[in-house]
């Protein structure tokens, strides 16, 4: 069975006034996440992978240096897709209820998350993410380079922000840091957050 590029869970112009283009999804959700789509079904085409669940496919490959092009084709679909849903138009600001009361259990406040999730982002050279995770009952701020995704360490994703230059480059330039404030402060959907969340 091919994948099939997922629709945005949103108008490709409705984060348009927190900063995020109509002309950066037309390229980053149109052509980039399309892309992987299609070179991961070219792929798998044939193969004992084929019909396997885009998971099953990641945790397949993950450690199998002949299959790297798939590892990376196939995470990259499932990165992205957490990704779109990590966003919504009047996001940002902080959650509420039992989500709320782990990030202070688990970092000491919601400001040292925060200060920790920048961390990660601006620090993660080159390409990759920023994750926030939860392992092992515990929740954690981790980063992945290049496809690299928690999945594959058996930790559970709650919110990740792509921090590959195409994600960003169109709008804010080289101004990383400026993506990230931009992110926390009006994008996160932390009803999407709070849902894995309370899923895990």
């Amino acid at each position: 069975m091919a994948f099939e590029l997922p629709a945005l869970p949103f108008a490709d112009d409705a984060l348009e006034s927190s900063k995020m283009s109509a002309k950066t999804f037309s390229f980053h959700h149109g052509k980039h996440h399309a892309a992987y789509v299609t070179n991961l079904n070219k792929l798998v085409e044939g193969t004992g992978l084929a019909d396997k669940s885009l998971e099953e496919i990641i945790k397949a490959t993950a450690n199998d240096p002949n299959k790297a092009g798939i590892f990376n084709n196939a995470a990259q679909v499932w990165n992205h897709t957490f990704f779109w849903n990590s966003l919504k138009a009047g996001g940002g600001g902080q959650p509420t209820g039992a989500l709320a009361e782990k990030i202070n259990a688990d970092f000491g406040s919601f400001d040292k998350f925060i200060e920790e999730f920048k961390a990660a982002a601006t620090t993660q050279f080159g390409s990759g993410w920023a994750w926030l995770v939860l392992d092992n009952g515990t929740l954690k701020v981790t980063k992945t380079a290049n496809a690299g995704t928690p999945i594959v360490d058996g930790a559970t994703p709650l919110l990740t922000l792509d921090v590959w230059e195409h994600a960003y480059y169109l709008d804010f330039q080289n101004a990383r840091p400026a993506y990230i404030e931009n992110f926390l402060n009006q994008l996160v959907n932390w009803d999407f957050v709070a849902a894995n969340f309370a899923a895990a």
